[in-house]
């Protein structure tokens, strides 16, 4: 998965790239089709970060996860990561789920005619 993090205001080491690069790295555990991600980091307050990670996936639309920090006390950069991943693996395992569950109940419902054909033969 190719990684794109910017920053705004300001810059972040290259060992806090790596940790972030790192956690986004386990979203493909979730959901394998992710393709790319674009993390942007805005220091403009550097005591409450804004971060914005953008999931692009493969015959998708994408997924996007945003943290205010006006809406959360978490101050630290980090924090506002792992609240950003945290609201992209949900959105990710809903959209599993809904995927699965719908080819599921597609198969069911053909098999179901299949069977039940079978049986008025």
């Amino acid at each position: 998965m190719q990684t794109n993090i910017s920053t705004r205001h300001g810059q972040i080491s290259t060992t806090t790239q790596e940790k972030i690069t790192s956690k986004l790295e386990k979203l493909t555990r979730i959901y394998d089709r992710v393709n790319s991600a674009e993390v942007t980091i805005d220091l403009e307050q550097e005591d409450a970060p804004k971060v914005e990670i953008t999931l692009s996936v493969i015959h998708g639309d994408g997924f996007v996860a945003t943290v205010d920090p006006s809406n959360f006390n978490s101050g630290n950069l980090m924090g506002q990561i792992d609240k950003a991943v945290h609201k992209l693996e949900t959105q990710l395992r809903k959209h599993k789920e809904k995927y699965i569950t719908r080819r599921s109940s597609g198969r069911k419902t053909h098999e179901a005619l299949e069977s039940g054909e079978a049986d008025t033969e």
